[in-house]
């Protein structure tokens, strides 16, 4: 079974282009070290709940939309691995994103398949 990293965060809307460009290099950086898929979707139906929701859950403003991300490996060893890679790529180097986004409202977590259809 795979394994996946996940990630819920709040891009503001005049910084929608910027994220895309970043998550396309980000992307190819993963892709050539090793991960199976790199997906990044952009909140469409996304409600806000009056107790939990994607919007609540990273505290996205009206002036911000949610992404959902993930991006899958053949195992856990093989993602701790790859990311090991990702974080010693230069190109992946400085603190470009803190222009783009908020990390700190970030979440994000790995998870091991226990069903694939």
């Amino acid at each position: 079974m795979t394994y996946a990293d996940g990630f819920v965060l709040a891009v503001p809307k005049a910084n929608i282009e910027a994220y895309k460009a970043m998550a396309r290099a980000a992307g190819a950086v993963w892709k050539e070290h090793g991960a199976i898929d790199y997906v990044e979707c952009i909140g469409d139906d996304v409600p806000y709940g009056e107790l939990t929701s994607f919007p609540r859950a990273v505290q996205a403003s009206d002036e911000e939309v949610v992404i959902f991300s993930w991006i899958t490996y053949e195992s856990r060893a093989r993602r701790d691995e790859i990311v090991a890679k990702v974080m010693a790529d230069p190109r992946l180097q400085g603190n470009d994103w803190k222009d783009v986004f908020d990390g700190k409202r970030m979440i994000y977590g790995g998870f091991q398949a226990f069903l694939e259809l």
